[in-house]
């Protein structure tokens, strides 16, 4: 049987402080976590330091895989090149392995050759500030059908096309997977995996959206057990980073009992 290797994103406690989730994690066995540029009175948007950020990590013993995130890193412009350069010196100097760029998502951008082109010259400006601070840049396509990349072979074709596979990885978020309907995996260029279940009998797969994203177990729709077994069996190695969005998951009085119940489901279907 594969052992899988846990990752914990922010995401999963946003209300617990960087000390307090970092020790929440070790707990766990879990020693990779990805730290947020999103969630307020917490580091990074706090003003917490690189430095402080890394201390933390090494007193836990983790390491920073990732900062979520570069959002609408495909629209391409001076205010995204300054959000770029700041999160990216961020990353370097927390320790931080990588950093995720989230494409626009709110319905524009999507046509036919625009999407394509965007895509690439936000990729051709990134690659030199990535490389320069020794970060890569995880691409993740959303499923939703109003985001501007949907499509993992897109994903890839660009990359490629840029001269970036030693730069850019994927990331294959079960959820998201699900959402696009694209049946294909790229482990050897996937660098992280997200991992979050949707449980929520009622809802369409075209009405899912982040609030229905819970911890996986037994009741899961994705098929996140499914997924993780192709992943692993065409070779993927990396972290599988939960990163549950649903209030009812951020509200637990005992988040690690929940954490540890999902790790054990998961881990006897691997």
């Amino acid at each position: 049987m594969t052992t899988l290797p846990f990752a914990l994103n922010h995401m999963a406690t946003p209300g617990l402080p960087l000390d307090a989730f970092f020790a929440l994690a070790k707990s766990l066995g879990i020693s990779a976590v990805e730290i947020r540029n999103d969630l307020s009175r917490n580091a990074i948007l706090d003003g917490t330091r690189p430095d402080a950020v890394k201390a933390l990590a090494e007193k836990h013993g983790l390491t920073i895989i990732s900062i979520n995130a570069l959002q609408r890193f495909n629209e391409w412009n001076d205010e995204r090149e300054a959000e770029a350069r700041a999160l990216t010196s961020y990353a370097r100097d927390c320790g931080a392995k990588a950093l995720v760029l989230v494409p626009v998502n709110d319905g524009s951008g999507q046509k036919d050759g625009e999407r394509q082109a965007n895509l690439r010259i936000a990729l051709k400006a990134l690659k030199p500030l990535l490389e320069t601070a020794g970060v890569a840049g995880l691409v993740e396509p959303l499923g939703f059908e109003i985001c501007s990349l949907r499509s993992k072979t897109e994903a890839v074709e660009a990359i490629r096309e840029v001269g970036g596979e030693t730069t850019f990885r994927l990331v294959h978020d079960t959820f998201h997977h699900h959402l696009a309907g694209e049946e294909a995996l790229f482990p050897e260029l996937t660098g992280l995996a997200h991992i979050s279940g949707v449980s929520d009998k009622a809802v369409t797969v075209a009405d899912m959206r982040d609030p229905h994203r819970v911890l996986v177990d037994q009741e899961d729709r994705l098929d996140n057990a499914g997924q993780i077994r192709r992943l692993t069996g065409q070779g993927y190695k990396g972290p599988f980073s939960f990163e549950p969005f649903a209030p009812s998951v951020h509200e637990l009085a005992d988040p690690a009992t929940a954490l540890q119940e999902s790790m054990a489901y998961l881990q006897a279907k691997a």
